[in-house]
């Protein structure tokens, strides 16, 4: 597993060593040894299965808040989305800004992220299947929402009239979440 992409301090964009032949391909998806290399020593619980049927799908921003925080590992296994993480650590330099990662099936890339940032994405194709390792089970009392066009973000999604929740639509912007992370 390759470091493809490092952002803010924490998050890294990795790309597998992939073995292919005639018959197809193979690689490792997931290394104990390597996320701990990478100061990722957490246990992930739970993994989720995502599937958006309609290209201009936006899910998120979310995140859980401690003391049910989590850290994440996420890929595409089927299209591709444009991925957005935003810092909510209250404490980081990097407060409220964001990074966006393209993710597909083609280059396998996959994110690492620790807790503190906010998740979204932006489906690029139609019928795009996304796999989540989590390291917290789902606690709804710690479920936060950032509205997905927050102004004060800016962030460029790249759609004009995007398929979307009524929670993401109505959610509130990060100034009025409160401190999500110290």
């Amino acid at each position: 597993m390759q470091i493809e992409d490092k952002f803010f301090d924490a998050v890294y964009l990795l790309k597998p060593d992939v073995f292919e032949d005639r018959r197809g391909f193979f690689f490792e998806n997931y290394s104990k040894k390597v996320f701990s290399e990478l100061g990722f020593g957490c246990e992930f619980v739970l993994e989720g299965h995502s599937c958006n049927k309609k290209k201009n799908t936006i899910r998120g921003l979310h995140c859980q808040v401690p003391p049910q925080e989590q850290a994440l590992n996420i890929r595409v296994v089927q299209g591709a989305v444009k991925d957005v993480l935003v810092d909510v650590r209250k404490s980081s330099p990097t407060f409220g800004q964001y990074v966006i990662a393209t993710l597909s099936q083609d280059n396998r890339c996959q994110l690492l992220v620790p807790p503190g940032f906010a998740h979204g994405f932006c489906t690029l194709t139609d019928d795009v299947h996304m796999l989540y390792k989590m390291s917290a089970y789902y606690a709804p009392q710690h479920d936060r929402t950032i509205r997905w066009n927050d102004s004060d973000l800016q962030i460029d999604w790249g759609v004009m009239d995007p398929v979307i929740s009524d929670k993401d639509r109505d959610a509130p912007l990060l100034k009025d979440v409160g401190v999500l992370f110290p």
